[in-house]
């Protein structure tokens, strides 16, 4: 049972490090309100402070590192075999649009 728990809090760990890593590219940019990041971060809620990333970096031409790390998250967090049971667009689909997109620019 240890082990499990050292496990999710690696896996944790390391999700909160790459959703902290690209919020830090929305850092200072004049139209993005971190706060209901920041607070879902504060709360642990990683799977919320997802979103909000990927629905603040959606509209704005962020480089290929910020989609990078949102893809490391997810898929940390699993959420792209999940997504394929939902029947409607979720963030992690959107994630994967922006880093093939940018992927391309690069």
């Amino acid at each position: 049972m240890t082990d499990d728990r050292e496990a999710l809090q690696a896996s944790w760990n390391r999700t909160r490090g790459h959703l902290d890593a690209a919020r830090i590219h929305l850092t200072g940019l004049p139209n993005a309100d971190l706060s209901a990041t920041l607070e879902f971060l504060d709360h642990d809620e990683l799977g919320l402070a997802f979103d909000c990333l990927v629905d603040l970096g959606d509209d704005l031409h962020l480089p290929l590192a910020f989609w990078q790390r949102l893809d490391r998250a997810a898929r940390e967090m699993r959420l792209y075999s999940d997504a394929l049971y939902t029947p409607h667009l979720t963030a992690a689909d959107l994630c994967r649009r922006h880093l093939a997109a940018a992927s391309e620019k690069e």
